[in-house]
């Protein structure tokens, strides 16, 4: 009984601070603390059915990082300001050069064959490893390629939604 109303707090106080999250608010910075606290009782929510990393990972990357990340774009565009467009493009030579140094790493790496050809099977996971272990095999054997590929998609959004919010702030 104890356990059923402890979901119950905590998973109201999830759909309550998602729903203020998406709600307008005076200020974004309202909005993302609210999917703050829906990040952590989403934590919570996983503490209490055994997934220990899955938590500690809900709590630093989302909460912690991507939340962080979130705060200071919304700083960055500060959307009462109004901005002048010419504000970046004394930075795009070294944008350029810094982009162009990339480029030839990554080219030389691929040249010098250092890159880690995946296995044809997923390593055996044996009875006795525990589910950090497992999910680490798993991640960076079998779904590396996703793996990578979602932390790109992220980037990308994230460009794009700065994009999109500088070009709302100028018009």
């Amino acid at each position: 009984m104890l356990g059923l109303l402890f979901f119950l707090v905590v998973a109201f106080t999830a759909i309550a601070a998602a729903t203020l999250a998406i709600l307008p608010q005076r200020s974004a910075v309202h909005n993302a603390l609210f999917l703050v606290l829906t990040l952590f009782c989403i934590a919570v929510l996983f503490l209490s059915l055994g997934a220990e990393f899955l938590a500690a990972v809900q709590v630093l990357v989302y909460a912690g990082a991507i939340m962080v990340l979130f705060l200071f774009v919304i700083t960055l565009l500060n959307p009462l300001q109004a901005e002048t467009p010419d504000r970046l493009r004394s930075q795009l030579p070294f944008a350029g050069a810094l982009g162009l140094i990339l480029l030839v790493e990554m080219w030389l790496i691929v040249q010098s064959g250092a890159m880690a050809v995946l296995p044809a099977t997923p390593p055996t996971m044996t009875p006795d490893a525990n589910n950090v272990q497992q999910l680490g095999l798993a991640l960076f054997s079998t779904y590396l390629v996703p793996f990578e590929v979602t932390s790109i998609l992220l980037l990308v959004a994230m460009v794009g939604a700065v994009v999109l919010a500088r070009g709302r702030i100028l018009r």
